[in-house]
């Protein structure tokens, strides 16, 4: 107990928090960032209604606007979509699912970018440029065109019954497998310098194997640009799956993601139900733009030559 309130009296004393602190914006990002986490977290138990449960829904409440206006029912604050799911609801479920795909994605290109970099940048010569040869071809695809093209293989060599229950995994391993040789070339640039100092040096000379010396000795020196090249692809892996769910290719419609639920929206943008596409686009917006500012509070919090 004592140990922890140490580290976080030394936590509350340090330079990250007190850049934190004195940064309005950033502060205000972490709030949003919270509620909207939070708020998807917690879906199934603080959402005005559940949205996916068939038994409860009613085609006579469909296309009823929000509360604020003169039609609007007071049970469907941002009104209902063409099934009559309450879209409060339908958003926060959708989100769920969003940032579900977002971090595990963003956990397997971690994972790829540095053991790839660490390979790289420790063992050098033939394996390094090997390695970053692929990286580099790898960065001439966009993310959307590779998830793209692995959704359309996955569909071509499994049954669509199949496919929908995988459809998840698929996105996730899509976006996941598209955006890696960014952290692989982050971490060989700090492997790069970390393996000439001298406590490497010294573990190679007691004769710890060189997997153990880059796992516990320099990985841990090169987390802290990871951290925070991983939180900005948070945002950008929640945007990639929303493109995808929009162009039909992300989640299935029985796990619909915020994409999804603007896709079905815009069916209905022109004829006069906006509510359904704009509020769930308007989530997407904010939670994106809380977490990148938060991911540019961090780069600048961690940058030494800015302190």
């Amino acid at each position: 107990m004592a140990r922890t309130q140490g580290a976080m009296a030394r936590f509350l004393d340090s330079d990250i928090w007190y850049s934190f602190t004195r940064s309005p914006i950033t502060v205000a990002s972490a709030i949003v960032a919270f509620i909207c986490i939070g708020g998807a977290v917690l879906a199934p138990w603080i959402a005005p209604h559940n949205p996916f449960d068939l038994a409860s829904l009613q085609l006579m409440d469909a296309f009823k606007p929000p509360a604020w206006t003169e039609e609007g029912d007071p049970t469907y604050w941002l009104g209902t979509d063409d099934q009559g799911r309450d879209v409060l609801s339908a958003i926060m479920y959708g989100a769920r699912v969003s940032l579900l795909v977002g971090f595990c994605a963003v956990l397997l290109s971690v994972s790829v970018g540095i053991t790839v970099g660490l390979a790289a940048g420790y063992i050098g010569g033939t394996t390094d440029a090997v390695l970053m040869r692929i990286a580099d071809i790898k960065l001439t695809f966009p993310t959307i065109l590779v998830a793209l093209l692995i959704d359309g293989v996955v569909r071509a060599a499994l049954p669509r019954e199949v496919h929908d229950q995988i459809a998840l995994y698929v996105v996730i391993f899509a976006i996941g497998i598209s955006n890696w040789p960014s952290f692989a070339r982050t971490v060989r640039g700090s492997t790069l310098v970390e393996r000439n100092k001298e406590y490497v040096q010294a573990a190679r000379v007691i004769g710890l194997s060189r997997s153990r010396i880059m796992i516990t000795h320099v990985l841990p020196n090169v987390l802290g640009p990871v951290l925070v090249i991983a939180t900005l692809n948070l945002g950008f892996a929640v945007l990639a799956e929303a493109t995808l769910s929009f162009l039909g290719v992300g989640v299935p419609p029985t796990q619909p993601s915020l994409g999804t639920l603007i896709r079905i929206g815009n069916d209905f943008l022109f004829s006069g139900e906006w509510w359904i596409t704009i509020f769930p686009g308007i989530a997407l917006i904010v939670l994106v733009l809380s977490v990148n500012l938060l991911g540019d509070w961090l780069r600048d919090a961690l940058n030494p030559k800015l302190r």
